[in-house]
């Protein structure tokens, strides 16, 4: 009989799209789904973006660099001049989505059997990436009642072993929204140096700052080396879909590494070269204009949130996530419960469970993540199902055990 690989059998499914089925049954009953789950935004991508795209005027479409196209990278290199990160053409490689460039720095860095401490909860592809690399995944857990700030350093030294090789962080961080100080990040770059590791940083979300100014790894001085940021158009110019992300270092044996990799795929994909170059010419006010926006998301979904009787749901500082208690026996039948059994006025809201953003079995098992990418009006919408829904759930826990719940999370 042929099986499939003892890999793709370890290889876990996304917590985000993994209930797309039952979503998908819902729509072919009638039932209109906020889609909550996914951080897939509805903020309109750049017209000189779409505009680069379409007014195309090429005759091959050739491959590019492996590398990346030069006019692209030196663009984004006067791009991350403008946010105060020092780096030159030749210290940035193109890669397919931001994904890619996570892969690409796992696959450089690390060897099977290498260990990578990650504030948990984190960003659920880091687990399938590491299962890739056959890296293995040391959670630090965070608290949703700290906001999920930087666990205590003691927490991160008890962790480290021989084996260890990197630390992980994703700041503004997805999935909770905390966005890391310049003050935690000072606290990081004494610990690699003492340890040796690499600080992988991944800043995708970067313009999206509400309490206070981001602060990237790549402006820690001292350890330039050690460093290795990867990034993405996807959210930055709501361009999910173009596939465009980089992997910057100035350390050039990683980077010379990274493009052996980079050549074995030839070449990141063309037209999403093209509409991030064009893309870092928009106005000036766009950031403006769009982080406004997200902070009227962000705080209506909170106070909505924290109004329904059993919910927690910390303040949080960046991206476009918000993470929440609810008072539930268990999120993922919640969630699969929101989509197959429940409907108000013929609508329901998607959520992401939480325990898929923890590697520590067992931790947030109450808990959700929410996507504020829809306007204020559907938020609103999606908040009175939510409401209605936690009334009608038959694993509805008391707002005693809800509380313990946060407390001991």
């Amino acid at each position: 009989m042929l099986q499939i690989s003892h890999r793709g059998t370890q290889m876990p499914a996304s917590p985000i799209r993994k209930l797309v089925p039952f979503a998908d049954a819902a729509k072919k009953k009638g039932i209109h789904i906020y889609h909550l789950n996914i951080g897939q935004p509805d903020i309109e991508t750049p017209q000189i973006a779409l505009d680069a795209v379409r007014h195309s005027t090429f005759k091959v479409l050739e491959y590019s660099h492996s590398a990346g196209n030069e006019s692209y990278r030196k663009k984004l290199a006067k791009y991350y001049e403008s946010v105060n990160i020092h780096v030159s053409p030749d210290d940035i490689l193109i890669t397919t989505g931001g994904s890619e460039a996570i892969f690409f720095g796992f696959m450089s860095c690390f060897d099977p059997g290498d260990e990578v401490i990650i504030p948990e909860p984190f960003y659920a592809n880091y687990n399938g990436f590491a299962m890739e690399a056959g890296v293995i995944v040391k959670p630090i857990s965070s608290n949703i009642k700290s906001g999920f700030a930087l666990p205590p350093i003691e927490d991160f030294e008890k962790n480290i072993t021989s084996r260890t090789k990197a630390i992980i962080i994703c700041n503004p961080n997805n999935p909770t929204g905390y966005l890391y100080s310049k003050e935690e990040l000072e606290t990081l770059k004494k610990l690699i140096l003492k340890h040796h590791l690499y600080l992988f940083s991944d800043e995708a979300y970067r313009e999206f700052c509400y309490q206070g100014k981001h602060f990237s790894a790549m402006e820690l001085t001292g350890v330039e080396d050690h460093v290795i940021l990867m990034d993405t158009v996807s959210k930055r110019y709501s361009a999910c879909g173009a596939r465009i992300g980089a992997m910057v270092t100035k350390n050039k044996q990683v980077l010379q590494t990274a493009l052996k990799f980079a050549q074995a795929r030839l070449s990141p994909p063309s037209f999403g070269q093209i509409l991030g170059e064009a893309a870092i010419d928009v106005p000036s006010d766009y950031f403006a204009k769009t982080k406004s926006e997200y902070i009227s998301r962000r705080d209506t979904l909170v106070k909505r949130l924290n109004a329904i009787p059993g919910v927690f749901c910390p303040n949080p500082g960046g991206a476009f996530y918000a993470m929440a208690s609810l008072p539930v026996d268990d999120s993922e039948n919640f969630c699969k419960w929101l989509l197959e059994s429940f409907n108000h006025k013929n609508q329901t809201v998607m959520l992401a469970p939480a325990s898929g953003f923890y590697s520590t079995p067992g931790l947030g098992k109450n808990e959700v993540r929410l996507a504020y990418v829809l306007n204020e009006d559907d938020i609103n919408k999606a908040m009175d199902c939510l409401e209605k829904a936690l009334e009608e759930y038959p694993g509805k826990i008391s707002k005693r055990q809800a509380e313990s719940a946060v407390t001991n999370s």
